[in-house]
This record gives C-alpha cells, structure tokens and sequence, in this order.
C-alpha cells in the first residue's frame, strides 16, 4: 500500500515537471507547440494519478461512466472550437478559457462547501475550520470574479456580444464613483468570507459571495479601453491559476497547488511585462482611465500614396521590416503580408523580418498567432529590443495597422506616452504606413512619423492594399 501511494507521488512529481516545462517552451513563438503538448500530457498525468489515488483511498464517489462521459465532452467542445475559431479571434478565445479556469475553481469551492454542509463534515471550529473555509472562500471569490471579468473581456476583444440576432457594443463605463464601488465590493467580499467561517452551516454569506464576485468582475473589466486588453488578459490568465492554487488547499492536492501556483506567478509576470512595454503601471490600468481614445480630431493632413509608387521603392531592395499592429487583425491581412515577403524574396532576394511590439494587439502574442497562422517562419518574427537596431540598416519598414508602438512620442518624456518602449521604425530611411486615417491612436496622442517627408501613407483596409501593393510588385 505504502509502495502505491509512493508511486502515485512520482505520477504528482512528473506532472509537476512537465507543467514546468511547458511554460517555460511557451515564453517563445517557436517552442510554443511543444509546450502546449508538454502541458496537456502533465495534466492528463494529473488526472489520471488522481483518479488512481481516490480509487486507492476508496473515495471514489462518481464511476468511471461518468468520467470518461465528461472527457469526451469536454473532448469534443474543444475540438469544435480549434476548427471554428478563426485564428483572429483568438484573443477572445483565450479570454473565455481564463473565465472557465475561474468557473471550474468556483464550482469546485462551492460543490465542497454543498457537501461538507449537507453531510456534516464541517471541521470543529479552530484553525482548522478557518484554513478550509477561508481556502474556499477565496477560491469561490477568484475563481467567480474570473469567469464574469472573462467573459466581459472576451465581449470587448470581439467588439460587442449578439443576442438573439441583435449586435450590442461593449462601451468603456467608468464614472470617478466606480472606484469606490469596486473597492466597497473586495471589502464586502472578504467581510462574507468570514460569515462563512463564523457559521459555516448557514449558505446565506455563500450565494452572497457569488454575487458580489461576479458584480466585481463586471466592474473591473468594463472601464478598460482596448489598449490595455493585453494586460487584462494576462492578469485574468493568472487569477484564475490562482482560484487553482485555492483550490488545490481545498482538496488537499499538491499537484493542483502547484499547476495554479505556476500558471498564477507567469501571469503576474507577464502582466507585469505587458505594463512596462506600454510604460503604465497595473494600479493605473484598473482603476484609471488612458488616453484619449482615439476621439481627438487631427489638424493636419497628408496626401497619400498608391501601392505602384510603393513597388517601384522596392526595387531592388535588400532588407524589408515590417511592423504589424492590431489593424492587421481587423483587416485579416497576415496571408497578404506572408504573399508580400515571398514576392520580394522571388523577385529580388529581399530579406523580409518583422518586428513585434509586446503589446501590438489585443492579447500577449497576437501578432504571433496570427503570422504563424498564415505559415510565416517563426526565426524571421523577432521581438522588439531584437528588431530595433536593424531599422537603420534596412531600406525600407513597412506599419501595417499599428500607431502608438511606433509613435516617437514616446521618446519626449511628455505626454500619456513618454517613457513608453516603442519599436523604432523613425530610424528607417523609407518609411510606409498603412491605414485607414490619420488619426491617432488610443493614447490621443498625434504620431509625428505620419508626417514625416520619408513616410508614405497607403490609406485603406490592410488586407486591400497589401493585395494591391502584391500585384504592384508583380506587375513591376
């Protein structure tokens, strides 16, 4: 017996292992694959360990019948969702898995607290009683407040939910007042953990819990504007590792501890990482609002070029980068942009790369995803501190639907911009931006390389003018 359960440890060791493993392949787009696959094998290692476990125990409450039913449910859902979903919608897709790792925590918490209520398996009060309830009651209070920021996150990424055949949009709602109220919210929801813990038999302070959870995830996500959305998205991805981490004190699982554990500290990080890259602090993207969003009106004017003038600049030449920004995921235009390096490194042995912001986009990768789901070449997506000292080196740098990432404002040290880490496409020789307008970007702040006597503007939807500027070239 005691040989088993040793066994069943290694199971937990090697899980634990291959969680590490996993996220550490995931911080780059090449190795991303592998630990995806790395990650799915230690949980089904998890799994199935757990089962083996319960099974030693005889805890064993559900039958097999209902394990593999769930499997294959589950199985099948998430088969249906990787071919249906667009790889332009991913942003929302990862936002509504943030919220089921939150709902599966909370349902997890309050499934406990049914249980331990209705057969009397309450703990004498104590230290004890206060570590059980005090566990489910944050997990029931993270894991809630998760799936309802989720799905209100994943309603902005789409811009708007349809109900019953009808569009509605997601407005950014946050009056001075919300603060007080989100803050009166996290108060009265660790004031209702301790109703539980004080009489754990009444459910009163349990349904309430609920509720104000989810009222909390509503208000912290609706105030924030659409720049921000990948700091929100990592921040969500690591609350609900935490609502895990809870989770795992709950059933008394070192390997759910630690998977929550990990996914809860590389999302903080990442979050972190996201918030240095758009040069704001965490505190200032939840509860401040930023930039002007994109309303100030522009005063000065440019006239712009055709894909034809833009062909013949390209003549010839040696090193392209191009900057691909969140108007590449609206128009869809990553297969044309892979179309363009292919035409130039046929026809003039050109050597294309592209430049990656850490926060281009509306999730951390999105630029990634996308270029990779049109077969881009992973070595030739370099992140931004690579990409930048080559920009002086280039011939020509190419924006496709990107404005404050490439914004030499930032180098002012004024402004809502100033001190933000931009991708420096103003050091190129030849500059070419394409966009619907001039206008500015979600900080309100005008982008002088718009400007500029070396910039040329290609005004229009993405993906229509790079297949113009394609048949440019191949006409030329």
């Amino acid at each position: 017996m005691t040989f088993d359960f040793a066994v069943l440890d290694l199971g937990y060791l090697l899980s634990a292992i291959f969680f590490i493993l996993g996220l550490k392949d995931l911080g780059h787009p090449r190795t991303a694959p592998r630990g995806n696959q790395l990650g799915a094998f230690g949980m089904f290692l998890a799994v199935v360990t757990t089962i083996a476990r319960m099974e030693l125990d005889g805890q064993s409450i559900i039958g097999w019948e209902l394990i593999v039913a769930g499997i294959a449910i589950g199985s099948l859902i998430g088969v249906t969702l990787a071919y249906r979903v667009a790889m332009t919608q991913m942003p929302e897709m990862v936002a509504l898995f943030n919220g089921f790792g939150g709902a599966a925590s909370a349902m997890v918490a309050l499934s406990e607290i049914m249980a331990r209520v209705h057969t009397d398996r309450i703990p004498d009060a104590g230290i004890e009683l206060w570590t059980v309830w005090i566990a489910i009651g944050l997990s029931a209070f993270v894991g809630w407040t998760t799936l309802t920021g989720s799905l209100v996150a994943m309603a902005k990424l789409a811009e708007g939910i349809k109900i019953f055949g009808k569009w509605y949009s997601t407005p950014t709602w946050g009056p001075p007042w919300l603060n007080v109220v989100k803050a009166l919210l996290a108060i009265g929801a660790l004031a209702l953990i301790g109703w539980s813990g004080m009489d754990p038999g009444d459910l009163t302070a349990t349904w309430a819990l609920i509720g104000v959870s989810c009222v909390l995830g509503v208000l912290l996500v609706i105030p924030i504007g659409g720049a921000d959305m990948p700091v929100v998205v990592a921040l969500l991805n690591s609350m609900s590792g935490i609502a895990a981490a809870f989770t795992g004190f709950i059933l008394n699982n070192s390997v759910l501890i630690i998977a929550g554990s990990l996914v809860g500290a590389s999302g903080l990080i990442l979050t972190f990482i996201m918030c240095r890259a758009m040069n704001r602090r965490l505190i200032d993207v939840i509860f401040k609002s930023f930039g002007g969003g994109g309303k100030e009106k522009v005063t000065r004017t440019k006239v712009g070029s055709d894909p034809e003038e833009v062909a013949m600049l390209l003549d010839g030449a040696r090193s392209v980068i191009v900057v691909p920004g969140y108007g590449m995921a609206v128009s869809q235009a990553q297969h044309a942009v892979r179309e363009f390096a292919e035409l130039l490194k046929e026809r003039y042995d050109t050597e294309v790369i592209y430049a990656i912001h850490p926060v281009a986009g509306r999730m951390p990768g999105h630029m990634n995803v996308l270029l990779a789901e049109a077969n881009v070449p992973y070595e030739q997506q370099l992140e931004m501190d690579e990409a930048n000292p080559l920009f002086a080196t280039c011939d020509l740098a190419l924006v496709l639907g990107a404005n404050d990432t490439v914004n030499p404002a930032a180098r002012s040290g004024e402004g809502p911009l100033a001190g933000m880490p931009i991708i420096d496409v103003d050091q190129a020789p030849i500059v070419v931006i394409v966009k619907r307008s001039l206008s500015v970007g979600y900080a309100g702040v005008d982008n002088d390389l718009f400007f500029d006597d070396k910039t040329m503007m290609l005004f229009g939807d993405g993906k229509k003018m790079m297949q113009g500027l394609n048949a440019a070239i191949k006409e030329a």
